[in-house]
């Protein structure tokens, strides 16, 4: 059974760090990745990472998050630096392989001006 569990939300101030971690298990994934839910927004990726290490990051995120994976681990982490409001969401974890695609319950960031 595929299980997806993260951690590492919160409430922090603007211009501060978070760090989200998604640990996998049940599969190998050769896709893994973060997206967001703001209230009445659509889900939107935040950024991905292959197996390859090729790396997609939303524009509105670029040279503040970093994705990272611990392969070992099966573990994909979201390092968040210089947080705005605006990335307060219910940051989701997807991971896609062979037999398809999966989502973590999701956590909650939430970024106070």
């Amino acid at each position: 059974q595929v299980q997806l569990v993260e951690s590492g939300g919160g409430l922090v101030q603007a211009g501060g760090s978070l760090r989200l971690s998604c640990a996998a298990s049940g599969s190998i994934f050769s896709t893994m990745g973060w997206y967001r839910q703001a209230p009445g927004k659509q889900r939107e990726l935040v950024a991905m990472l292959t197996s390859g290490g090729s790396t997609v990051y939303a524009d509105s995120v670029k040279a503040r998050f970093t994705i990272s994976r611990d392969n070992a681990k099966n573990t994909v982490y979201l390092q968040m630096n210089s947080l705005k409001p605006e990335d307060t969401a219910v940051y989701l974890c997807n991971a896609a392989g062979r037999y398809g695609a999966y989502w973590g319950q999701g956590t909650q960031v939430t970024v106070s001006s």
